[in-house]
């Protein structure tokens, strides 16, 4: 009697390919998650700096920040409309802007930094209080 020997893989082994192929994407998908919303504080942060210069640019003209003569709008969405830019405080001689996250975006779900703030002496920060945001 002739014995054939089979190839391939056996029901066991393609199991195993299949479970282990699983997991990797479960945790790749986690990961990804986090990294999109990383990558999306760029916007907040671009918006910050452009409207900081903006109002640095109003100092040196008019010699304040809150001049009528501005032509800064406060509060003002993003470029790429994650994020809402305000100003907690607008003075003559003192500004703070924030970055806060817009309700139904991916950005909603950004736990590690809720908030960006920068002042017009240039301290960064946000919410918590760390400068990981940044």
């Amino acid at each position: 009697m002739k014995r054939y020997k089979s190839s391939g893989f056996t029901l066991i082994e393609l199991m195993l390919v299949v479970g282990i192929v699983g997991i990797l994407a479960a945790i790749g998908t986690g990961y990804y998650g986090q990294y999109i919303i990383d990558a999306n504080r760029t916007d907040a942060r671009s918006a910050l700096s452009r409207t900081a210069t903006s109002l640095e640019k109003c100092k040196s003209l008019y010699s304040n920040y809150n001049s009528a003569n501005c032509n800064v709008a406060l509060p003002a969405t993003s470029d790429d409309g994650y994020y809402t830019i305000s100003a907690t405080v607008l003075t003559g001689s003192a500004f703070t802007l924030t970055a806060t996250p817009v309700v139904g975006q991916p950005q909603a779900n950004d736990t590690e930094c809720t908030s960006l703030t920068v002042t017009n002496t240039g301290i960064q920060g946000g919410t918590p209080a760390t400068n990981e945001c940044w």
